[in-house]
């Protein structure tokens, strides 16, 4: 395996949110979702699951519900005297959180209930930790499996863009609208297509300043 080029995948993959009208091919999708599934998880747990979504009408519908909850935010703010804030919600945080909307395809990443022989015969029954680690645990392992998604992705040429707009906004209106059940929660979703352009090289923080060594 050459290290360099393995550097250079991690390096230049971006957030992608402008997309060619272009359909992604689904053998693609599949490939993709194929290598999300080998990414490490708690005792091999696997808590993951992706719903995909080609239709461009449902993935509008998602867009508008993220709006309306977006207003509606901003529309509380202002009541409270927040006026700059909410403005800036809408016209800032905004373009973020929907910026699947020229996406031919939508993912939404699910984190399953953590279970394992591990959980079963010994942290159940001493009561090894409270009840919301484990679904903390289940959305660490699915955010592994996003990022190998998005590395795969790039790999084929295709841009990605992971958000968790909708997910903090509507997470009630799209559970309901993709009937998904409530043991599962909502993650974050990822838009996948074929990039219209590259997006510049972000800053990032010197190895340094967010490195310790202990010897």
């Amino acid at each position: 395996m050459d290290f360099l080029q393995t550097k250079q995948l991690i390096q230049e993959r971006r957030s992608v949110r402008k997309f060619q009208d272009k359909p992604v091919d689904k053998q693609d999708i599949i490939d993709i979702l194929d290598c999300a599934r080998y990414a490490p998880s708690d005792t091999n747990s696997q808590t993951w699951e992706f719903i995909v979504i080609t239709n461009q009408d449902k993935i509008k519908e998602i867009e508008d519900m993220t709006w309306a909850a977006l207003h509606e935010k901003a529309q509380e703010a202002t009541e409270k005297g927040q006026e700059k804030p909410a403005k800036l919600l809408v016209r800032s945080f905004g373009p973020y959180a929907t910026a699947f909307s020229e996406a031919p395809v939508l993912i939404v990443c699910l984190a399953t209930p953590y279970e394992s022989k591990f959980k079963e015969k010994i942290f159940d029954p001493i009561g090894f930790v409270e009840d919301a680690v484990w679904t903390e645990e289940g959305i660490k392992s699915s955010c592994l499996a996003a990022q190998n998604l998005m590395l795969a992705a790039h790999s084929k040429g295709l841009g990605t863009c992971p958000m968790t707009g909708p997910v903090l906004l509507a997470q009630d209106k799209l559970r309901s609208y993709l009937n998904i059940e409530e043991h599962k929660e909502i993650n974050m979703v990822i838009s996948l297509g074929h990039p219209k352009d590259q997006p510049k090289k972000m800053p990032r923080k010197e190895v340094d300043e967010i490195v310790t060594i202990i010897e």
